[in-house]
């Protein structure tokens, strides 16, 4: 099996992660590989050569758009790829008509079909996208679900002191790009009632301006700490006391894995992602998106009862062993990707070649 994958997204987020760990997992199971990406996250272009998966720089800039088709058409020719994987609707705006059969297009939110028009292929990050998928007219054959998953190295908690937090202060945790659809403004909202609780909020984005002076004006900044990008996240899963998932809209529900992965117990919200995944009381406390109160309250529960906090702990830790692995993935989407190569014929014209 040989795969092709091109990303266009931004330095950080879920989709990026979802496609290194995909990068990685596939590498790790001997599964050629080759990328094209856009340049900017150097730590992820040094991760795919530590991995030994050759990658090809692109800009895809949709106002000239020739220079980054022809870079995947040079890529596909040399690399000769049985499936050309196509992670959200950006990178597949330049995926070539005339290799359609084996393109590949990965939602990872509710996106117009238009947008991956050159797939033959589409694929959902979760059930609900997926259904969404047929919705848009895309026959169910060549239609499925590939989720990500999450790996968690072996990992030293991060020192609270590092992040100016004190050793017996209560943590909650929230990995989250600062935007709208975060819902960090809800979590500060909430924290202003988790009275002594510590925030801490790993990721960046175009609000954290204004989350930084919501926090001042909640009275709460000097419990709140803006961790920016960051690579350890193994480190601050350890470290936490519960993850807190407060999105208002949330395609995949990145958080609800990590926190799974790192057997901490999870507080999330209803929004798509996570509910497509979580059992509200059983793996998870869910509650209603932009319900500050709410939210308060169910990690005032976890914060408070050590017994609920283990067994949601517990319970997400088992459904992420049984779904959520690097193992699964695996079969998941070697099964996906040779639905693709058969069902296109791609692996009849290869067969001489082999």
């Amino acid at each position: 099996m040989r795969v092709l994958h091109v990303i266009a997204g931004a330095k950080g987020g879920g989709a990026e992660q979802i496609m290194l760990d995909a990068v990685t997992a596939l590498a790790e199971a001997g599964v050629a590989q080759h990328v094209v990406t856009r340049g900017h996250n150097r730590a992820r272009l040094e991760a795919f050569a530590q991995l030994r998966v050759p990658y090809t720089i692109a800009e895809f800039d949709k106002r000239a758009r020739e220079p980054t088709r022809h870079a995947i058409r040079a890529a596909t020719d040399s690399f000769r790829p049985d499936v050309v994987h196509y992670w959200m609707g950006r990178a597949a705006f330049f995926a070539p008509k005339q290799q359609r059969e084996i393109n590949l297009g990965w939602y990872g939110g509710y996106y117009d079909a238009e947008r991956f028009k050159n797939c033959d292929w589409h694929v959902g990050a979760t059930r609900h996208i997926a259904e969404h998928i047929v919705h848009e007219h895309v026959p169910t054959d060549h239609t499925g679900v590939l989720h990500g998953y999450f790996h968690m190295p072996p990992a030293n908690a991060a020192r609270r002191a590092s992040v100016d937090t004190p050793e017996d202060a209560q943590v909650i945790l929230t990995l989250s790009r600062l935007d709208w659809e975060s819902g960090v403004d809800v979590l500060l909202e909430a924290v202003a009632d988790v009275k002594g609780a510590y925030a801490w909020i790993a990721g960046e984005g175009p609000m954290e301006r204004e989350f930084k002076h919501l926090a001042q004006k909640l009275g709460i900044a000097e419990r709140v700490r803006f961790l920016g990008h960051r690579e350890d996240r193994a480190g601050l899963l350890a470290a936490c006391d519960v993850v807190a998932a407060p999105a208002r809209h949330d395609p995949f529900g990145a958080s609800t894995l990590a926190a799974w992965a790192a057997k901490r117990p999870l507080v999330t919200t209803d929004a798509a992602g996570p509910a497509s995944f979580a059992t509200d009381d059983m793996d998870a406390l869910v509650t209603p998106s932009e319900d500050a109160a709410a939210l308060a309250k169910a990690l005032k529960r976890v914060l408070q009862d050590a017994d609920l906090a283990a067994a949601l702990a517990d319970n997400g830790a088992r459904l992420y062993r049984a779904q959520f692995t690097k193992p699964s993935f695996v079969r998941a989407s070697m099964a996906l990707y040779d639905r693709v190569r058969l069902g296109s014929g791609h692996a009849e014209r290869r067969a001489p070649a082999a």
